[in-house]
């Protein structure tokens, strides 16, 4: 039998306020904020603990709502007002887990928030805190993802990071490996793959050993033939003449 802190893994966690279930380690927070993800009930609660003293409880129930968008968006999606203010917090951790909710809630944006905050979503990109910088890189892939028709703008803003200026170039080094990852997620939704396809090969000369190899990855996946704006399957991903939000046929 497996106990952690005196808690058997193997029978329910006891039916207890969802801030006290979250002032646990942080190695136990994800298993608790999957609990407590189902019951709309809990969320007022959830959103009172970000004015929580106490970090644990504060992060944590940061933590628990960021995986209630990974799981459940819809539940969170009334609350979108709510995230996008947090976007401007003075916290830089609520500031984090703003954009990376906002990214999730993408999937369900049925009334077009996301655009309208788009602008102010990338902002942090282009400098100058890194860690800002990379969570609203990986909410931006989500976002182009789950809305074509905000790839291509997306797209122009992920690519300034190889100009931008954070802390150090080691940072910027870190950020655009980033890039290459939330670019890999939707680059089926690119309209123009050309200059995606340049900015990924001047990678392969990067100093960071790690954004060398996702770049390689990239291009191994997204261009094999090696000829220049080829995706993978050998088209050109283009527009629609009817409907320009959807590929062509």
């Amino acid at each position: 039998m497996i106990r952690a802190n005196g808690w058997d893994k193997t029978k329910r966690m006891p039916n207890k306020p969802a801030q006290s279930r979250i002032a646990v380690k942080p190695a136990n927070r994800e298993p608790v904020a999957g609990r407590i993800a189902k019951p709309a009930e809990s969320l007022p609660e959830l959103f009172a603990g970000l004015g929580a003293e106490k970090p644990g409880i504060k992060y944590g129930c940061l933590k628990a709502l960021r995986t209630i968008s990974e799981t459940n968006p819809a539940v969170l999606y009334p609350e979108f007002d709510r995230f996008a203010g947090m976007l401007d917090s003075e916290s830089n951790i609520f500031k984090w887990g703003a954009a990376r909710i906002i990214g999730n809630l993408a999937a369900v944006d049925t009334e077009g928030k996301v655009g309208r905050i788009l602008d102010r979503y990338l902002a942090p990109i282009s400098g100058a805190v890194m860690i800002t910088a990379a969570n609203a890189v990986g909410g931006a892939g989500k976002i182009a993802l789950a809305q074509q028709r905000h790839a291509d703008r997306i797209v122009r803003a992920l690519l300034k990071v190889e100009s931008a200026n954070y802390q150090t170039p080691e940072c910027r080094n870190v950020a655009l490996g980033h890039v290459v990852n939330s670019l890999d997620l939707f680059f089926a939704n690119i309209g123009e793959p050309e200059p995606v396809l340049a900015f990924v090969r001047r990678q392969l000369g990067n100093s960071r050993n790690a954004v060398k190899k996702k770049s390689a990855a990239f291009l191994k996946k997204h261009a094999p033939s090696g000829e220049p704006g080829r995706p993978a399957n050998g088209r050109r991903a283009i527009r629609s003449k009817t409907n320009p939000e959807l590929p062509g046929a």
